[in-house]
């Protein structure tokens, strides 16, 4: 399988960013992960969860939003939360 291309797209949410991907992670119904306990039968939400300050994971079709702490910054969690994806469907 090819690399995941991810393309980050802000929200209106400032605490909130959308990570688009070239393939479906659900289809038509959505997930929502706030803890490690939500997200134990999908492991890219505990994965993602794990990064310090990153507090919900939405996945819809194509796409994950990763919902921060305000006071935790993006320069941070964006670049593991890429790292984290990559990861996922690289293994």
């Amino acid at each position: 399988m090819s690399p995941v291309e991810i393309q980050v797209q802000p929200t209106p949410n400032i605490n909130a960013l959308k990570f688009v991907l070239d393939r479906r992670l659900t289809e038509g119904k959505s997930q929502t992960f706030r803890s490690a306990d939500e997200a134990a039968s999908a492991p890219l939400a505990k994965a993602l969860l794990g990064i310090p300050g990153v507090v919900q994971v939405f996945f819809l079709n194509d796409f994950i939003t990763v919902t921060r702490k305000p006071e935790s910054p993006w320069e941070k969690i964006a670049d593991q939360v890429e790292t984290t994806i990559r990861g996922h469907f690289g293994a």
